[in-house]
């Protein structure tokens, strides 16, 4: 496995910031300047990179009455399939002035392809990766096709079974890609925390020989942070300018001020990871003289014995240490002291 993956300069792995991509998806809500506006509201968060989908309504299903194709409970109840990804999907022609305004902003942008046009289009503009949607993971041509580009792959687990993630990221290794993420996933809109099961998090790692993150549909942030403590490097999250936007996906993605504290909140997460230390941090050393240690009570004689009466465990921490209070019980002073004196070895025998 990769200690780390590239993308477009910016490192990915364990020992690395998590890397956040703010998912558009359908949140444009057919108005390009909207989705201008969410990239620079992402980019102001903090976030690494803008995401898109790359279908049409033609490319990823077909106008039909038939049953298969109507949509019954959920968001998108009532409607067929062509109609909701029509409304939904982002026009080929937005492809170019939206990866212009990346550059502008200085923003990370590539897409998840549902089809080798995708693939082509993505390509013509230089895409840096690319993003196998969780209802994609089963394509093994798309997965094919977009490994070799040889170019880094994010992979989405929603619904996937063990065997069906082992055959993507086979056919991803075979074809040409060397940099790969894959991410736990619930495909529910939105997802209960509940269902996410973080801990596969590091299974995947090992189990798929693949760094692992986590594309994230829950309502909050608190199962995107507590991943980062499980080992996702990388997580995935759809973003919107209002929620209650009325948008295919508005209901379920993050406004700005919750992206930004995403972002904040998944790196401090990092950063408190650290490494196993049993030593004291520079935090702490100050602190040490504010512990317990032994001191002086009461005023005592030379040749006076120590008691419990004399001597005593407080703070602060300038004296022996308590692990020595019954030791010293019964020694005879060497010469007077006064209440409040730290007892150290030299003052009795």
């Amino acid at each position: 496995m990769n200690e780390y993956i590239s993308i477009d300069g910016r490192k990915i792995g364990p020992n690395f910031p998590p890397y956040i991509i703010a998912e558009l998806s359908a949140n444009h809500n057919g108005d390009i300047n909207r989705a201008f506006k969410i990239m620079e509201e992402a980019k102001k968060a903090g976030a690494d990179a803008i995401k898109l989908q790359s279908y049409t309504h033609d490319t990823i299903t077909m106008d039909c009455d038939s049953e298969d194709f109507q949509i019954h409970g959920g968001l998108w109840d009532g409607q067929s399939l062509y109609q909701l990804y029509k409304g939904a999907h982002m026009p080929w022609e937005w492809h170019k002035p939206l990866f212009e305004k990346a550059k502008a902003l200085g923003i990370t942008i590539f897409s998840s392809p549902f089809d080798f046009s995708a693939v082509e289009l993505l390509e013509e503009l230089n895409a840096p990766a690319y993003k196998i949607a969780s209802f994609e993971v089963i394509d093994l041509p798309l997965i094919k096709r977009v490994a070799q580009t040889g170019k880094p792959m994010i992979i989405s687990t929603g619904m996937a079974t063990e065997e069906e993630i082992l055959a993507a990221v086979k056919t991803a290794k075979e074809n040409g890609c060397e940099e790969l993420v894959v991410l736990q996933c619930v495909s529910g809109y939105p997802a209960p925390a509940e269902q996410y099961n973080l801990r596969t998090i590091p299974d995947i790692a090992t189990r798929f020989n693949v760094l692992s993150g986590l594309s994230d549909h829950t309502i909050d942030n608190a199962t995107a942070v507590a991943s980062v403590a499980l080992g996702a490097c990388l997580i995935e999250k759809h973003v919107t300018l209002d929620r209650n936007g009325g948008g295919a996906d508005d209901s379920f993605s993050l406004e700005p001020k919750e992206l930004k504290q995403l972002c904040d909140d998944t790196k401090t997460a990092w950063l408190s990871l650290g490494q196993v230390n049993y030593e004291r941090t520079e935090a702490e050393k100050g602190n040490v003289k504010f512990r317990r240690s032994l001191y002086v009570v009461k005023d005592i004689a030379e040749g006076e014995l120590i008691s419990n009466d004399n001597v005593k465990s407080i703070r602060p921490g300038f004296g022996m240490a308590p692990k020595y209070l019954e030791e010293v019980i019964g020694k005879k002073v060497v010469r007077n002291l006064h209440k409040g004196t730290p007892l150290m070895p030299e003052l009795f025998i």
